[in-house]
């Protein structure tokens, strides 16, 4: 049997983690049997649109800036950020269907109009995103794979890092929220080597959130369970 591989040569990309949790509510069956497809961005999967092309983000969002959500969660973030910023495009990345599911819902609620989701891979959306294409982009919390073998799974590797930097204007903002230690650490040693510089002087730029933040899900979890909250700001050089 012939092994799958990707345009670019690369193996067949494996995706990590579970796409689907608990059984969805009936509401949220409605959410994305009736929102999800008019919120796509347009085809981003390559295994089932082979022939995609680059995303006409100004077409999308009539010209306006665009920020990325890699791994919405639950979408509040996104939507409180889409609710301050109406003059500003969102896309969202996120392969759970709860989440997702979750999201809809927010958005129905919030009546937000300025939101696209892609319920995947975020490294299919790099594809067809264009070069200098995205003006902020947000990792909140992402999932830690704290086992030392499993930490190439990181999102803050070379094969994500690479294709962020590429996509991202000059002077793009990239905002990331753990509360995991040693995820600071391959943080701090691997995001600058892609072309970025932290922001931060001082210890409170990176203890204190920033001023538009509003608190996941995950955060407060990680506050319930003892965990201390980091926030680190880079920017595209």
């Amino acid at each position: 049997m012939t092994k799958r591989t990707h345009p670019s040569g690369a193996p067949w990309r494996n995706f990590y983690g579970r796409t689907k949790g608990k059984t969805l509510r009936k509401s949220q069956e409605i959410y994305l049997d009736e929102d999800l497809a008019k919120l796509s961005p347009g085809p981003v999967d390559w295994d089932i649109n082979p022939d995609r092309q680059p995303l006409d983000l100004k077409d999308i969002f009539d010209g306006r800036d665009v920020w990325l959500e890699i791994g919405f969660g639950g979408g509040e973030h996104m939507v409180h950020q889409a609710a301050l910023s109406p003059k500003v495009g969102i896309i969202g990345c996120e392969p759970y269907i709860n989440g997702v599911a979750m999201l809809l819902g927010k958005i129905r609620e919030a009546e937000c109009d300025n939101i696209r989701i892609h319920p995947g891979d975020v490294r299919d959306l790099f594809d067809v995103l264009p070069d200098a294409s995205i003006a902020k982009a947000f990792l909140l919390y992402p999932d830690p794979w704290p086992k030392k073998r499993h930490h190439r799974r990181r999102f803050v590797t070379r094969e994500y890092l690479e294709p962020l930097s590429r996509v991202l204007q000059q002077g793009a903002e990239f905002r990331v929220a753990t509360d995991i230690p040693d995820y600071v650490r391959q943080a701090l040693e691997e995001v600058p080597k892609h072309g970025f510089s932290w922001a931060a002087e001082r210890p409170q730029d990176w203890r204190v959130a920033w001023p538009d933040w509003t608190r996941t899900r995950y955060e407060a979890k990680a506050l319930r369970e003892g965990r201390v909250p980091h926030y680190l700001t880079f920017f595209k050089d």
